[in-house]
């Protein structure tokens, strides 16, 4: 299938242009006169035939969640702006520098040429577009907010994205400094002390307890290094398998909502998700157990899937929201109190606009003193072990040094 660029007149005179994929020119002039369209122009283009090529030189099959904010917001901007959807569609597509989102739109304005909804064609590419976009976006058109919505939604993944970064950002100094301190110091006890240890058997002398450990931990490091590494593998694969299990994903998770330290901020992050999730949804007209569903295929935690489960059929029941939340004892008093004063007077969404921004906060202030206590922890400990490895290579030179003097 082809992709062909066309430019016709409507009734009104009105230029229009636009791209259609068909099997042949002729089945581009049927489907334009079915418009009641006088065709101008009509160019066959290689962009379809190409992306694949491109795809493979940038490796590139993903949509970054800061593209999807800014193709949202601009997407809203552009149709509150009175620009028909196709339109809209095709300068964005032709604006974007990323060429899997480019096909994506393509295939996107095909669908709509062919008259499917604008919803249903997002919904044909999920790891795209995600459960809660597509949601709101069928809602946008129902009730023909489409702009509103698009905007409302847009600021719900730039602050969803922000909290996103500032625990990455907590996350990812102390891995990176652990990592490099473990290669560090493997690379001392592997490479460098054996040199030392040569050294000192030339010696013909006792060595002093510490280098006496640092040669045993080294040897015993050089031997067992590519067996460490082939369980850190298998272990790594073994919990990558398991978590994809129910119970394995369960138990995992259960452990990182009550880990030390992270798991507090962790739990944070899922209670400000989960509300500010669910209020974006109610507030855009989608449906009580409708927005509990998406919320559970978005939350990333199986314990919280298993308590929005429990929600979801207390509502199916006609009671309310907060009971099965307290019963779960993942989220604190505080929250279900102000869950269950917003079903009993009607401002739920707002109430759940104010937990999500208060835990915002909680997260933002816990990862800042995280920081300041992680930076000197790390260092204590770098300081402490480099410390151990430098005294105990040099104490037998120290130790020789001082008999022939």
């Amino acid at each position: 299938m082809s992709t062909f660029q066309y430019t016709a007149k409507d009734e009104n005179a009105k230029t229009l242009s636009g791209k259609i994929s068909a099997d042949s020119k002729e089945s581009v002039v049927e489907e334009l006169r079915k418009r009641n369209l006088v065709i101008i122009s009509i160019v066959e283009t290689k962009e379809v035939a190409t992306v694949s090529s491109q795809r493979r030189l940038f490796q590139k099959e993903k949509v970054g969640p800061e593209e999807l904010v800014l193709f949202a917001r601009q997407l809203a901007t552009m149709i509150d702006a009175g620009i028909p959807i196709l339109q809209a569609l095709n300068a964005l597509e032709e604006q974007t520098t990323n060429f899997f989102f480019k096909h994506i739109l393509a295939l996107i304005q095909t669908d709509i040429q062919h008259g499917g909804s604008l919803s249903s064609s997002f919904a044909k590419h999920p790891k795209v577009f995600s459960p809660l976009f597509i949601n709101m976006i069928r809602v946008g058109e129902t009730g023909g907010i489409l702009s509103q919505v698009l905007d409302r939604v847009s600021g719900y993944m730039e602050k969803t994205l922000k909290l996103q970064r500032k625990v990455k950002s907590a996350l990812t100094y102390p891995i990176m400094v652990v990592t490099m301190a473990i290669l560090i110091t493997t690379g001392l006890l592997v490479k460098v002390v054996p040199t030392f240890s040569k050294i000192y058997q030339s010696f013909n002398k006792d060595l002093p307890v510490m280098t006496k450990i640092l040669v045993a931990m080294s040897d015993g490091l050089k031997t067992q290094l590519p067996f460490l590494i082939f369980i850190v593998i298998v272990l790594g694969g073994f919990f990558v398998w398991w978590h994809r299990t129910d119970k394995g994903a369960r138990i995992i998770d259960r452990f990182i909502l009550h880990m030390p330290i992270f798991g507090d901020i962790l739990r944070k992050v899922a209670i400000s998700r989960f509300s500010r999730t669910l209020a974006t949804l109610i507030q855009s007209g989608v449906p009580i157990l409708e927005s509990l569903n998406v919320v559970q295929k978005t939350i990333g935690n199986k314990v919280l899937e298993d308590v929005i489960e429990d929600v979801k059929n207390n509502v199916k029941e006609g009671e309310s929201i907060a009971a099965p939340l307290q019963r779960s004892k993942v989220f604190p008093s505080m929250v279900t109190r102000m869950i269950g004063v917003g079903e009993k007077s009607g401002k739920m969404e707002m109430m759940l606009l104010k937990i999500a921004e208060f835990y915002d906060d909680q997260v933002d202030a816990a990862v800042d003193g995280l920081t300041s206590i992680i930076e000197p922890l790390i260092i204590g400990v770098l300081g402490i072990v480099i410390g151990f490895v430098v005294i105990a290579l040099f104490m037998p030179i120290l130790s020789m040094t001082k008999l022939l003097t």
